[in-house]
């Protein structure tokens, strides 16, 4: 079997996960999936090793063993088969959570998770109901007057997948101190520091730097879209950019207070004011962000961001 390497990325939503992707597809040497299945054939098959009663009833110390060795195994397999390429980027937002079950099948795995300001990832969920009238997903019912304004869609996305659950199982690494072995981007310094951010995500990695093209990026991971239904857009935008902060404009000043109090934590723990900032208007430019908030492994700073 091929001597290959494995990364994941376990991103929050509306974060930039696909463009870190096809970013880091340009370097020959990485293949990087879209939204990827690996880890539900691992959940699979942890249903089938606790429900198993028959091995279960013999040696226990054997079944476990072997458990992980079929995962260990398996997930080396797919790799293999997937592609020749040395490093295999998987994208899952369930690895973080799963990173105690992923260290015992692949020890010390390096994640890396993309984070954004929430009000921004908000924003985009309103932004993508609004632009698609035509489209009932059920979250709206005039009958019962649910989820019928901005206000209680955001609340309800607080609560529910994909940002409320990606909130909750982030906020648990921190609790859990799995958190000390991811290291996080802001999806702001992403785009205003690219070569910063990269070279320290080399770093992290433990490989060699390798020079990317943030002005041409092709788009290189496709995902049927349709799938994910209306809030799964992972189509990129070739230039790399910030844009302005929109979230008061699409969310209204009150909302946007809402989410930042209610999730101070994470503005306080990412670096994130309450007032937004002046953005960049090329990626050349390294005005407007500090060096502080340059990504970094979490175990590499004293009690916080």
């Amino acid at each position: 079997m091929k001597n290959q390497q494995i990364f994941f990325q376990s991103s929050m939503p509306r974060a930039g996960s696909t463009l870190l992707q096809n970013i880091m597809g340009q370097n020959p040497n990485f293949y990087v999936t879209p939204t990827s299945g690996l880890i539900d054939l691992i959940l699979g098959a942890r249903i089938g090793y606790n429900e198993n009663k028959e091995a279960q009833a013999g040696d226990k110390g054997m079944w476990k063993r072997g458990f992980y060795a079929f995962c260990r195994e398996g997930m080396r397999a797919y790799v293999s088969e997937t592609t020749d390429k040395p490093y295999f980027l998987d994208k899952s937002r369930a690895w973080g959570p799963y990173y105690r079950l992923l260290n015992e099948i692949y020890p010390n795995p390096k994640i890396i998770v993309m984070i954004r300001d929430l009000r921004s990832v908000f924003a985009s969920m309103e932004k993508k109901f609004r632009s698609n009238p035509d489209y009932d997903d059920g979250l709206l019912n005039n009958v019962t007057l649910q989820n019928i304004t901005t206000e209680q869609r955001v609340e309800t996305w607080s609560k529910t997948h994909p940002i409320g659950y990606a909130v909750d199982k982030l906020r648990q690494t921190f609790l859990d101190r799995t958190a000390d072995n991811f290291i996080f981007i802001r999806y702001e310094d992403l785009c205003n520091r690219p070569d910063d951010i990269f070279k320290s995500l080399y770093e992290y990695l433990e490989l060699p730097y390798f020079q990317h093209n943030y002005s041409n990026i092709p788009q290189i991971t496709y995902e049927d879209d349709s799938i994910h239904g209306i809030y799964g857009d992972h189509k990129i935008r070739n230039e790399l950019k910030m844009f302005p902060d929109d979230w008061i404009q699409v969310l209204g000043e009150p909302i946007s207070n809402w989410i930042y109090e209610k999730y101070k934590w994470y503005f306080d723990m990412f670096m994130y004011e309450k007032e937004p900032k002046p953005i960049l208007q090329s990626v050349s430019q390294n005005i407007g962000v500090p060096d502080s908030t340059l990504t970094t492994t979490w175990s590499n700073k004293n009690g916080g961001w």
